[in-house]
């Protein structure tokens, strides 16, 4: 029976709020995400993604974000791209009641090696592959959150300038290029990515001289420009064929060879 709010013994539900953190950077060329092994229950020794419920009933949500950011990577929110990605609130994600999270998504360039928070046994940077395969089970509903905050920033990459939050203050095209084949999983075409970054004006602009070589040219290096929607967008290429559809295993990725060529 559906209760009123205006019925005496109507009570609102007790509900629990949290927020998780998808935090992105790139390390060797892949995409990785940062987790935690869970000191506590419940699922100790889990993987989980790094997150914490609010500190007290006055703290906004994205303070709330910025502060577990800060705990999980000693990083100021501010010096990189933070945004909201989802609210995940199924019944049966959390024992330990009905615990409501705010997911975000955090992508900074080069990040260090991270520190297990208070309630961590410790941290580590794995391969987004790895998780999105099935390889491992993440605790509670990660492995969505995970999934769901891989395919924003991969989404975003088309449309948007998210890629140069993967790049420092100062990056090559060639640096532009692997961004984008680390998050999308192909292997870019190199002529037609300088052709298609360089028809989006304000995209990335020039930042003066270039970076030494060790053989021929320096490399010539840019910086985000203003520019935060992509127009043109740079579509991302279609998924490689499956082996039942044609594919064979060098055209896969995973395969016994490179990943995908893309002529995009």
């Amino acid at each position: 029976m559906v209760r009123s709010v205006h019925d005496e013994s109507w009570s609102p539900p007790q509900v629990l709020l949290t927020v998780d953190l998808v935090i992105l950077t790139l390390r060797q060329g892949q995409l990785c995400v940062l987790l935690v092994e869970r000191g506590e229950e419940p699922f100790p020794g889990m993987q989980a993604l790094p997150g914490g419920f609010l500190n007290h009933d006055g703290e906004a949500i994205l303070d709330a974000a910025r502060r577990e950011l800060g705990e999980e990577t000693a990083l100021d929110a501010g010096r990189l791209h933070l945004e909201q990605l989802a609210t995940y609130g199924d019944a049966g994600r959390d024992p330990r009641g009905r615990v409501v999270s705010v997911a975000h998504l955090a992508i900074a360039p080069g990040l260090p090696e991270p520190v297990a928070g208070t309630d961590a046994a410790a941290a580590s940077w794995v391969p987004v592959d790895i998780l999105l395969s099935g390889q491992e089970r993440l605790a509670f509903d990660h492995s969505r959150i995970v999934t769901d905050g891989v395919e924003r920033a991969r989404t975003k990459l088309e449309f948007s300038a998210l890629a140069t939050a993967f790049c420092g203050e100062l990056f090559t095209i060639v640096e532009l290029q692997q961004v984008y084949e680390a998050v999308w999983g192909v292997v870019l075409d190199t002529r037609n990515f300088y052709r298609k970054v360089q028809a989006v004006k304000g995209f990335i602009v020039p930042a003066g001289s270039g970076r030494k070589a060790t053989v021929g040219r320096p490399a010539r290096l840019f910086r985000a420009g203003p520019r935060a929607v992509l127009s043109p967008p740079l579509v991302r290429p279609l998924r490689p064929p499956t082996e039942e559809e044609g594919g064979t295993d060098a055209e896969r990725p995973g395969g016994d060879s490179h990943r995908p060529q893309s002529r995009v």
